[in-house]
């Protein structure tokens, strides 16, 4: 069943809160918007009718120029530590929730336009998206739904001649951002901080019923606590997921932290093309505090934050429990995905020797971090071409013959079969990643008004896992000559 624009049922329960919540307010209209992108998988998932994407009103409706019927705009309050450092007071500064859009079978669906225009939370911003940093969200979000990753996703874009200045002057983009909640550690930190108590428990008690309803029948001195556990595991898988394909968010702030643990608000992100664990994407961060491999530890400093932000519902003893088993619940999450990256299906004495040093041989080397992991899953000893690419790929075979000849005794102790083997690493080892030059390419074509490379590198993010036979050079790192794409905060 799909809808067309019109008939698409709304329940905004977030705009039921009190005004202490929210600012109310309507988007500022862009000038002349065009449709850029519509996503027609997310539109059937939303139960939206593929036709919404030629209808003029679609458009000006992202634009600001019109409200749908049944939305409530408005633009949520919260606080959060940015690069480490308390900010009392932050909020949706370009981006309004329009509403939740409900489907036939009762799921709610958060719809926000992002670039939508000032808030009072805009503080010295214009409210503004730039097309480049649309476009980047848009795509990031597909590609983390791919792989399997918990994400916002994006329905739609339109862009507009409006001009922007960031570091130079660019054009206005709005995107349809689609999550089943926008809500932050940061939304529980801002009504602590301010000693808030009673609306720090009300926005928990809206939370855990429309997104944890499993804890309503608990107790409230139990509920709370098993709540605040849920959200420190989730955090942590999330983090092990990220770790697993090489994903660097760049910009960990607490604001920037989902309560539902998915990932939320990409700017100056990056996946890997040579492996480094001190990968630093974020040209904003000098100091390196989102580095790759800071990301395990900043995840548990920021559950630590919310900790502190629900010390009034939670019991002091439950909230260091929980975060206590933070680092146990990573550490089995990341350990079984690496597994599986290297078709392990058993685990025997030796497995964490040969991972750990297959990571520092990587290091060294460098190498590709995911068309290392691709070739490597069709990697067999009866197969001399195979050995050879891997070779080639570690650059150095007196490096890398060592680790090839243990990992290849290793699973042939797997019961499975080589080809059983290749199935199962190809399913979790993505032959496509949103590479920056990848981006960067899709940006510069939609400048132009140019969709049908956007339409390309949408089909690979779909289907990472699968081949897509004439597309391998978007499996490759940047190409020879390319500059190396700058992101920042503004990105």
């Amino acid at each position: 069943m799909t809808r067309p624009l019109h008939d698409l049922t709304w329940d905004n329960s977030f705009a039921r809160l009190p005004d202490a919540f929210a600012e109310r307010v309507a988007p500022t209209p862009v000038t002349e918007p065009w449709l850029l992108a519509f996503n027609e998988d997310l539109a059937a998932t939303l139960e939206i009718s593929p036709s919404v994407a030629a209808d003029p009103a679609f458009a000006r409706w992202i634009g600001g120029l019109d409200q749908l019927p049944g939305t409530e705009p408005l633009a949520a309050i919260y606080a959060g530590h940015q690069f480490g450092v308390w900010v009392p007071q932050l909020g949706d500064g370009r981006a309004i929730l329009l509403g939740e859009l409900t489907t036939s079978s009762h799921q709610r669906w958060d719809i926000q336009v992002k670039g939508a225009g000032m808030t009072r939370f805009s503080r010295m911003g214009d409210g503004r998206a730039v097309l480049r940093s649309t476009v980047r969200e848009y795509l990031a979000g597909e590609a983390m739904h791919g792989l399997g990753i918990p994400t916002t996703r994006s329905l739609a874009i339109v862009a507009s001649d409006l001009p922007v200045y960031r570091e130079r002057a660019e054009t206005a983009a709005v995107l349809v951002r689609v999550a089943r909640s926008h809500v932050r550690f940061g939304s529980f930190q801002l009504f602590a901080s301010r000693q808030q108590f009673a609306e720090v428990q009300q926005l928990a008690d809206y939370v855990i019923e429309h997104h944890f309803p499993e804890f309503l029948a608990l107790p409230a001195e139990d509920r709370y606590a098993a709540w605040f556990r849920e959200v420190v595991d989730r955090t942590a898988r999330l983090m092990a997921a990220w770790t697993a394909v090489g994903f660097n968010h760049g910009v960990m702030n607490s604001d920037n932290m989902s309560i539902l643990g998915i990932t939320l608000d990409y700017g100056p992100f990056a996946w890997f093309d040579d492996y480094d664990p001190a990968f630093i994407c974020n040209h904003s961060d000098s100091s390196g505090r989102y580095a790759f491999d800071q990301q395990p530890r900043v995840g548990l400093w920021n559950c630590a934050r919310l900790g502190e932000a629900l010390l009034s519902l939670v019991p002091e003893e439950a909230a260091v429990a929980a975060l206590e088993s933070y680092r146990d619940t990573f550490e089995l999450a990341v350990d079984g995905l690496i597994r599986a990256k290297l078709g392990l299906a058993r685990r025997l004495d030796g497995d964490a020797a040969l991972i750990r040093d297959l990571f520092d041989l990587m290091h060294q080397t460098p190498v590709d971090y995911t068309r290392f992991f691709r070739l490597l899953s069709a990697a067999t000893a009866s197969d001399p071409d195979t050995i050879t690419a891997m070779h080639v790929e570690l650059d150095d075979p007196s490096h890398s013959e060592a680790w090839l000849q243990r990992w290849i005794a290793r699973v042939a102790a797997e019961p499975a079969s080589d080809l059983e083997r290749r199935a199962a690493m190809e399913a979790v080892n993505p032959k496509f990643v949103l590479r920056n030059w990848i981006a960067q390419e899709v940006i510069d074509a939609a400048v132009a008004r140019d969709t049908a490379p956007f339409e390309q590198v949408m089909a690979l993010l779909r289907r990472p896992f699968d081949e897509h036979p004439g597309m391998e050079r978007y499996a490759e790192g940047p190409p020879e000559g390319t500059v190396e794409v700058a992101v920042s905060c503004s990105s």
